[in-house]
């Protein structure tokens, strides 16, 4: 017991200084929202007149309301998207025989060894020339389709996890193997499910580039980019930037909340055999 104490206080004094370091940046984002745009770099860190002025600014001067539907629009549809293609893709490459079965895997995750950004410019013709450039369907596309890969790969590793014979079983007593997906499989892999959904939203709530590149009518974008325009080339708005990014923090820590406990348990799934 001693021993176990001992390394949990040697734990949490290691790991502490490394908590305050990633809390730090979101502090000084929340705190300078609520400063006076005088006192942004020249106040205490903690400032002595708390104010809520910036957040109204945000939210009227860059159409707050209509860019974060965008986003939530966006980033749902993605979401639903890569899951059912991944959940699909990954449980017939884990449990289903077919031809070429490795052959097919190994294409696509080769991929994810291309950066987005080589892309862009195939990315942006392609779209032009199948008229889908412009438009929130055009980027759902590319969200998708760019995204789905990763998440097949990870479903595809819960996937060879479950034992053959409870497939085997289901078969046995005549189900198909969408029945057997959809009411033996999909239930006992919330855990990767819940992984792919935190990976996925984060990645497309914060997505930037791609989304400045295919949309240049400025009511279709999602909030990101839209945010990035508080930015001027002179001088900057620090309390309305820093407002409207804490606005759009709110639902990723929403998600991350509701299932970090299954996060949690699809990481360490495969961690331990048996």
């Amino acid at each position: 017991m001693k021993k176990s104490s001992a390394g949990k206080s040697f734990a949490t004094f290691v790991l502490l200084p490394f908590c305050v370091l990633m809390a730090f940046p979101f502090v000084w984002m929340l705190l300078t929202s609520l400063r006076e745009q005088n006192t942004i770099f020249n106040g205490p860190f903690f400032p002595r007149k708390l104010t809520g002025a910036a957040y109204g600014e945000a939210w009227t001067s860059i159409e707050f309301p209509l860019h974060f539907w965008n986003s939530v629009w966006i980033t749902s549809v993605t979401v639903i998207g890569v899951l059912v293609f991944a959940t699909l893709s990954g449980y017939a490459f884990a449990k289903l025989d077919f031809p070429f079965r490795n052959t097919l895997f190994v294409l696509l995750l080769t991929t994810l060894m291309m950066p987005s950004t080589a892309l862009i410019i195939p990315l942006y013709l392609e779209l032009k020339s199948f008229g889908l450039l412009d438009t929130q369907t055009g980027l759902l596309v590319l969200y998708i389709s760019g995204s789905a890969p990763f998440a097949m790969f990870l479903m595809r590793a819960f996937f060879q996890t479950l034992p053959d014979e409870l497939i085997e079983a289901a078969r046995v007593d005549g189900g198909s193997e969408l029945t057997i997906f959809r009411r033996v499989i999909l239930p006992i892999t919330r855990p990767g499910i819940a992984t792919v959904v935190i990976f996925q939203f984060l990645s497309t709530w914060n997505e930037f580039l791609i989304a400045n590149t295919v949309l240049r009518n400025t009511d279709a974008l999602p909030l990101q980019p839209v945010l990035f325009t508080l930015m001027g080339q002179y001088s900057t708005n620090w309390p309305a930037l820093t407002a409207g990014l804490t606005l759009s923090v709110v639902p990723v820590v929403i998600v991350y909340v509701r299932m970090q406990r299954q996060f949690v348990a699809g990481m360490m799934l495969g961690a331990v055999k048996n």
